[in-house]
């Protein structure tokens, strides 16, 4: 990174090298002109397992303890093994590629990476499908996909000297440069060697983890070794095209090329096989083509030849324009501004740091989720009861769907959408009160009808907007709604409760297209439950809420949450996987509040779930809107509302940050669709829930019930005393899921 190379020491831990000689354990360390100083450790043949990441850690200690860190930047988890010790101002992931799928890959790494998602403050990837796969595993990851230094390839372009090795070959050329492994299609390599013998093709770069002699032979084609990055643009400029014949495989699933900018910069059409990043970034481009067959990869060879020769054609404009920001100045800019906002947000964040680990051998308790209602238990467990508590999430965050953190404005905004909490519960708000101190705080919510903002829920004031009237009182207002009512005998939908009460007009306003957005169908399907949670008003109460207690966490959810878990009797292991941790720990029983139907491995089918996309965005400017949420019902809007969070936070900031919702059929499970044939299906799980020993299933997923906030809070505590009252009686606690 350029600002570190400039203020700081910037240090390259190379994989160990090793030596038949018997020495002791050693480092070689030497300095480039780029400022960096790169380190290889010296290790003895032979040594293996834990003494080979004892002796890796003592180096690593002998040679950083003269050393202040301000980053770990690892670019492989296994390295976290000798150097999770080490504490930095930042840590980072630099997550290239997907090492998990690649040929043997070690069995630790996927624990080891999720430790490290665990640990880590940002992490990157090297593009956008790997960015795809991993993000909800960090909360703040970033895609970086592959750039170029385009000097150094447009290089390509001019007069070079042609190597040696590569001034025999006869032309036409087609060349690859990279590493030569099971990422490669060696069989279509050597379908298009036969199929046009009259063609070169030059293969650079080292052979690893297969062998040398399943290399396709053929007249026409060269393994011409592995090259200099330096020497790299005057091979590229003795090709007529550039060839990327990558396997369509797991192990370049996840892959964003490096390659595919570098060759466009040496002004070479490109041929590859369609890998997504490929045909995402770079499928619209003239000079770049793809091809999934041997036969239709001759053919794109042969147009790419076509366009090398046409030395007037303005395809080389076209790639020189979308190559314009792909510098890798620019990517260090990116991942420097990052690395520096992680830095400051992390001296204002509660200090949550999960174990790598478990500390104890046996828990009383495995508590399966860190969000409201897994929290609540394990705090309870603890605090109230003395039990030993593991708590565990496949998320690298506590605080489940309410998880809030700082954004680079500074803004502390929710990254699953707006909470905003209410009760009438004393018990309860007094209860979290123990874990912060509140902002009081009445959400207003208006709902976009054509050009006018007007309250929603529907209330007098929403009803002389809409409608240029002058209601002064309830009881006219409540005329006006009567008058537009229509009768339904039985009132079994959604459909049917507002329709009975408002009208169809109103109903089509503010209701039907909102709720087809966001339950995707429409409300005459879903139970009456659905809208009935909205009420229709006479008064002018503009509160979204009427509760008895309405707040925000003075310091956000997440530092609220870190407060309740923060007790000595309970450890948190974040990023990991319930069905990695049951056969790995030793516990005593079993809360789990993730979705009953998975922990039941679907034995019926799964239980249908609606889920939500979040677009977050930070606007140059104070304010964005009038209120916290404006909800947008209109079918020709792609989202359901937009959230400001300076109005929820009070904060103040020249900045503001705004969050669009998107409900969609796939992702994570937010709500349980309330339908009579799910509910039908919920209930064949939950008998199997009661029959299941020694396991408590709480919250809205375990329970399928759509519960607010307070809710999922009231039923931990009262799960807790009966708990607590059963083991006290000297019963054992059988399996049961919560009473609502």
């Amino acid at each position: 990174m350029t600002r570190f190379q400039a203020q700081l020491p910037v240090y390259y831990w190379e994989e160990p090298e090793t030596s038949d000689a018997e020495s002791a354990p050693s480092l070689r360390v030497r300095s480039c002109t780029s400022g960096v100083t790169v380190v290889t450790p010296q290790l003895p043949s032979g040594l293996a397992g834990e003494a080979r990441e004892t002796a890796l850690r003592a180096l690593l200690d002998d040679f950083v303890g003269r050393t202040p860190l301000a980053v770990r930047w690892y670019y492989t988890p296994m390295m976290l093994g000798f150097s999770r010790h080490l504490s930095a101002q930042c840590t980072v992931y630099d997550c290239m590629d997907e090492l998990a799928n690649f040929r043997f890959a070690p069995p630790e790494l996927i624990p080891l990476e999720q430790e490290l998602m665990a640990l880590a403050d940002v992490v990157f990837t090297g593009g956008y499908s790997l960015y795809e796969a991993k993000r909800d595993r960090h909360a703040n990851i970033h895609p970086m996909p592959s750039s170029v230094d385009r000097l150094h390839f447009a290089a390509a372009r001019g007069d070079l000297p042609e190597p040696a090795d590569q001034q025999p070959l006869p032309r036409p050329r087609f060349g690859f440069y990279g590493v030569v492994d099971e990422r490669m299609d060696l069989a279509l390599l050597a379908a298009v060697a036969d199929a046009r013998p009259d063609w070169s093709f030059a293969i650079l770069g080292p052979v690893v983890k297969i062998d040398p002699a399943d290399l396709p032979q053929r007249p026409n084609i060269f393994y011409l070794g592995g090259k200099d990055y330096a020497d790299l643009p005057g091979y590229v400029a003795g090709w007529d095209v550039a060839l990327m014949p990558f396997a369509i495989n797991e192990a370049t699933r996840f892959i964003s090329p490096t390659k595919t900018p570098e060759y466009l910069a040496a002004g070479r059409p490109v041929v590859s096989t369609p890998i997504v990043d490929v045909v995402r970034h770079y499928g619209g481009l003239a000079g770049v083509r793809i091809a999934a067959t041997a036969e239709a990869f001759v053919a794109e060879c042969e147009a790419a030849l076509a366009l090398a020769a046409d030395t007037h054609g303005n395809w080389r404009t076209e790639v020189d324009a979308a190559l314009a920001d792909l510098s890798w100045d620019n990517v260090a800019s990116r991942m420097q501004a990052l690395v520096d906002a992680a830095i400051g947000a992390k001296a204002t964040r509660a200090p949550v740091v999960p174990i790598a680990r478990p500390r104890n051998t046996h828990y009383d308790y495995l508590v399966v989720g860190a969000g409201f209602a897994g929290s609540v238990m394990a705090e309870r467990l603890a605090a109230g009861s003395g039990k030993r508590v593991l708590v565990i999430d496949r998320r690298p965050h506590i605080a489940g769907n309410a998880y809030d953190h700082l954004d680079d404005a500074g803004i502390l905004i929710h990254k699953y959408g707006p909470h905003i909490f209410h009760t009438n519960s004393a018990d309860v708000f007094d209860y979290l009160s123990r874990f912060t101190e509140w902002r009081p705080y009445e959400h207003r919510v208006l709902a976009q009808v054509g050009e006018k903002r007007v309250p929603m829920p529907i209330n007098r004031t929403t009803l002389n907007e809409l409608y240029g009237l002058s209601l002064s009182t309830d009881a006219e207002a409540e005329a006006f709604l009567a008058s537009r009512a229509e009768p339904v005998e039985t009132i079994r939908t959604s459909a049917d409760v507002v329709v009975s009460k408002i009208g169809r007009e109103l109903y089509e306003t503010f209701f039907q297209c909102y709720t087809r957005k966001q339950w995707g169908m429409d409300p005459s399907e879903l139970d009456k439950s659905v809208t009935a949670r909205v009420p229709t008003r006479t008064n002018t109460d503009d509160r979204y809420f009427t509760d008895s207690f309405q707040a925000m966490p003075a310091d956000g959810y997440t530092k609220m949450f870190a407060a309740m878990l923060d007790h000595p009797n309970i450890d948190v292991m974040l990023g990991v996987d319930f069905a990695d941790v049951r056969e790995q720990v030793s516990f005593g029983k079993l809360v789990f509040t993730g979705p009953i139907d998975e922990y039941f491995d679907h034995r019926y089918g799964k239980l249908p779930y609606r889920s939500l996309s979040f677009r977050h965005e930070t606007l140059d400017q104070a304010q964005f809107q009038e209120v916290g949420t404006v909800n947008y019902p209109a079918e020709s809007y792609p989202y359901t509302r937009i959230s400001e969070y300076k109005h929820m936070t009070g904060q103040v900031a020249e900045r503001t940050s705004i969050t669009y919702e998107y409900p969609c059929a796939d992702g994570d499970p937010y709500y349980p669709i309330p339908r009579p044939e799910n509910q039908a299906l919920f209930k064949r799980y939950e008998a199997l829930a009661i029959g299941t020993p020694e396991v408590v299933f709480v919250g809205r997923l375990a329970t399928y019930r759509y519960y607010n906030m307070d809710q999922v809070v009231g039923q931990a505590l009262a799960t807790y005393r009966r708990l607590a009252e059963q083991e006290s009686a000297g019963h054992d606690v059988a399996a049961s899921v919560a009473a609502e």
